[in-house]
């Protein structure tokens, strides 16, 4: 009897442990693919520092403490062994809670066309636009709807940026998003435009939240 009063407690130890890692998996956050692009107006060096609040699960080329390139004003880097990048690679994962108080409720089938004008607006060029939609469209245009909120001070704050030299113009667009199953209303979120001048950094990700709507 104490034997079997035995076993049954520590079947219901490690129902509630896994119960528990369960919990905390859901409020994990994957950031995936924010790229960093630089664009000089001459040949400088240029220092990327990310301090972010999460564990870094790949980058491109190596984040050592940081990426030190050389930026041409096409945008092309390269780095110290004279290796060429279009853009500096990153992905993490982070418990951050992203803000979906504004947003837009999306069918899955018009993903394409609201990124296009969404990203147009934001300010990203057609082929920052391009690689955007590229990446996350399969993801998202066989959902039935998809929440979408491009967030603010809800990543930047947990994703900071430091640059060397600093730059003149700093876009950042991380869009979290939810696959739906149903429509849902949502306040429409304002998408502020950006001008580009001089040394201009612009950055895109995202990160599909899969624990439900905050």
């Amino acid at each position: 009897m104490k034997r079997t009063f035995a076993l049954i407690s520590l079947c219901l130890v490690t129902l509630l442990l896994l119960t528990a890692c369960r919990g905390e998996e859901r409020n994990i956050r994957g950031d995936a693919k924010p790229v960093i692009y630089l664009y000089s107006e001459e040949e400088m060096e240029v220092a990327v520092r990310l301090d972010y609040d999460g564990d870094l699960t790949c980058t491109y080329p190596a984040y050592d403490g940081g990426w030190t390139v050389t930026a041409q004003p096409g945008g092309i880097l390269t780095d110290a062994e004279g290796r060429t990048y279009n853009y500096l690679y990153w992905e993490g994962v982070t418990s951050t809670e992203y803000d979906f108080s504004q947003g837009f409720c999306v069918p899955g089938e018009d993903t394409a066309a609201f990124l296009e004008d969404a990203l147009a607006r934001l300010g990203l060029t057609r082929r920052e636009a391009n690689e955007f939609i590229v990446y996350w469209l399969p993801r998202m245009e066989p959902n039935p709807y998809n929440l979408i909120a491009f967030q603010a001070a809800a990543y930047t704050d947990h994703a900071r940026l430091t640059i060397t030299p600093e730059p003149d113009s700093l876009l950042r667009v991380f869009m979290a998003w939810q696959p739906l199953d149903a429509q849902e209303d949502i306040p429409a979120q304002d998408l502020p435009a950006f001008d580009r001048a001089g040394f201009t950094v612009v950055e895109w990700g995202g990160a599909e939240v899969v624990s439900g709507k905050k």
